[in-house]
């Protein structure tokens, strides 16, 4: 049995817990889309990430990958594109669809939500 090894792989858990770490909070904030994401490394080591386009903000978090790399080096190098990617894709989704009961700048009128449908003109109707 190695003795040298053992003690190495023991120096290397401790040093690869990333739980006994207070890490520096970074923000990196840009446009993708026409919208701004927000990347955000908190003080424990966790990376949240925020999109918002046209009103609509969703947010992922993510583990960090490698705590021992600069958080801007790990974003410029791609490590949270599945996430942003992600991100992006599911606020797309969100302006993309349509309720069948709400309608942006069209207020029924009140016979309307009472069922009377002789107090609404035809302009007025879906």
């Amino acid at each position: 049995m190695d003795v040298a090894s053992l003690f190495k792989k023991g120096v290397e858990k401790q040093l690869l817990d990333v739980d006994d770490y207070i890490f520096t909070p970074e923000r990196i904030d840009m446009v993708v889309d026409e919208g701004n994401l927000n990347c955000v490394l908190n003080s424990d080591g966790s990376v949240n990430i925020f999109y918002s386009k046209k009103g609509i903000t969703d947010v992922r978090a993510a583990a960090r990958k490698h705590p021992f790399t600069d958080f801007d080096t790990e974003l410029h190098h791609g490590i949270y594109d599945d996430v942003i990617e992600d991100l992006i894709d599911s606020v797309n989704d969100i302006i993309g669809s349509h309720s069948k009961y709400f309608r942006i700048n069209k207020v029924l009128p009140m016979g309307a939500a009472l069922g009377n449908d002789d107090l609404i003109s035809e302009n007025d109707k879906y």
